[in-house]
């Protein structure tokens, strides 16, 4: 696979695994040559069961981890060529993550939970005020913005972690089974807002779920399956799967 500027990321080969060094036996064998696009400012659906290497795959490309051998590229950047410190700054500075757990900080209100990423990067108070503000009226919660985590539904957590990612102004979003803590109606609203913030921001989302209510929603749909893709469809921009990306 070659880089071009229509691809957000590009993955070749990819191999993973987990267990004792130097033994196969017993090693878990997560990703067993993953070679993907995604293509730049789609929303991105990675399906699979539990075990079928969604999180890993995610972990790689989000620079959480590193591969056993294969390539993989962000934003035209080979991850493989930075550093650990520039691990951190393509973390910090083009990739959001939301998580299903919502991570936020209890202590701290809506408002400043999503201001810590501006914070980490010395951002002026004003600048910093403007963006938490766009942000929380972006996805439905400027009137929360006061209120702490615990006084939220986990549908509202989970739009003020969405609202945090989205900070930095991030060219990738990452986001793991973001509704597995939601009810199906709420899990819904949340792909929704995904969808609406893909082309609101101007960003990429690559999403995992197991939920194929959620499906289509995406315009792309990736399918993980024992550790390698095994089938990938494109959907129309409404939502309905095009005569290429059908499956029976």
């Amino acid at each position: 696979m070659s880089g071009d500027a229509s691809t957000m990321v590009i993955v070749e080969d990819l191999h993973r695994s987990y267990g004792s060094a130097g033994s196969d036996a017993g090693a878990v064998h997560a990703l067993r040559g993953v070679s993907c696009r995604v293509p730049r400012g789609e929303l991105v659906a990675l399906r699979g069961r539990s075990g079928s290497g969604k999180t890993t795959l995610l972990n790689l490309i989000g620079g959480l981890d590193t591969p056993d051998s294969g390539r993989i590229t962000v934003d035209g950047t080979p991850l493989a060529d930075l550093g650990e410190t520039g691990l951190l700054e393509m973390r910090r500075d083009r990739i959001g993550f939301v998580f299903q757990s919502f991570g936020l900080i209890p202590i701290l209100s809506a408002a400043e939970n999503v201001g810590v990423p501006l914070r980490l990067r010395k951002v002026p108070a004003r600048e910093r005020e403007e963006r938490v503000a766009l942000l929380l009226s972006l996805v439905g919660l400027a009137d929360h913005a006061r209120q702490r985590p615990g006084e939220l539904s986990g549908g509202q957590q989970q739009r003020v972690a969405i609202a945090r990612a989205l900070a930095n102004r991030p060219a990738l979003l990452i986001a793991d089974e973001p509704t597995g803590q939601l009810d199906a109606e709420t899990g819904l609203e949340v792909m929704e807002l995904l969808r609406a913030v893909v082309r609101s921001e101007g960003v990429t989302a690559l999403v995992a779920t197991h939920d194929n209510t959620l499906l289509g929603l995406a315009d792309r749909v990736l399918t993980l399956n024992d550790g390698l893709i095994t089938e990938e469809g494109a959907h129309s921009r409404e939502g309905e799967p095009s005569q290429a990306g059908q499956r029976g």
